[in-house]
């Protein structure tokens, strides 16, 4: 009798870990195929347009943005200073169309330079680490900085990032893509001079 009760408990306890380990095998194999499906839609992206909304220390900006891969943006900010943001190759130009006036800052060591350049991107999926809700694929990559990258469970789309720049400030943007793969026209990620 007290051998098969020994058993029986033994047979459970086999059945639970074989469970277990059956679903953290499906689950690992779920998650790594996300990853996979989005570095295939990753791969055949050149370029997105795109509106966003930003949000830097309790302060909302909204905008319109072109991404071309590698490292060129170009966002009107819907505001009144008319502000134009271009980054180029690890160039940054903000243009105050209001005022007329136009700043340069480096950005050569900002983590959002990751975002721009698709080998940078693709490193974070592959590395990151993913968390996955109904609606969302969440990113984490610990590499010199923090970066999490937001994509939709659906579809598969980039839907924004968080980062914290140079200067500590928390930095959440979420993106809704308007078109993908189109051609700008040259002079599109021009850096303005000084003025």
């Amino acid at each position: 009798m007290l051998a098969r009760q020994i058993m029986l408990v033994n047979v459970k306890f086999f059945k639970k870990t074989f469970l277990i380990s059956s679903f953290l095998i499906i689950t690992t194999n779920l998650l790594a195929n996300e990853k996979d499906q989005i570095v295939a839609q990753l791969n055949g992206l050149n370029s997105l347009e795109f509106t966003f909304d930003q949000l830097i220390n309790e302060k909302t900006e909204k905008g319109s943005c072109l991404l071309e891969f590698n490292g060129k943006l170009k966002c009107n900010y819907f505001d009144d200073k008319e502000k134009e943001l271009v980054i180029n190759n690890k160039r940054l130009a903000i243009t105050q169309k209001r005022y007329n006036k136009t700043y340069h800052y480096p950005i050569s060591k900002s983590p959002f330079l990751n975002i721009l350049y698709k080998d940078k991107l693709l490193e974070i999926v592959k590395s990151g680490e993913l968390e996955s809700t109904d609606q969302i694929i969440k990113l984490v990559y610990l590499g010199d900085n923090v970066i999490t990258v937001f994509f939709d469970k659906k579809n598969l789309n980039l839907k924004g990032w968080e980062i914290k720049d140079q200067y500590n400030n928390i930095i959440n943007f979420s993106l809704k893509i308007v078109a993908r793969n189109d051609t700008f026209k040259k002079g599109t990620f021009k850096i303005p001079e000084i003025n």
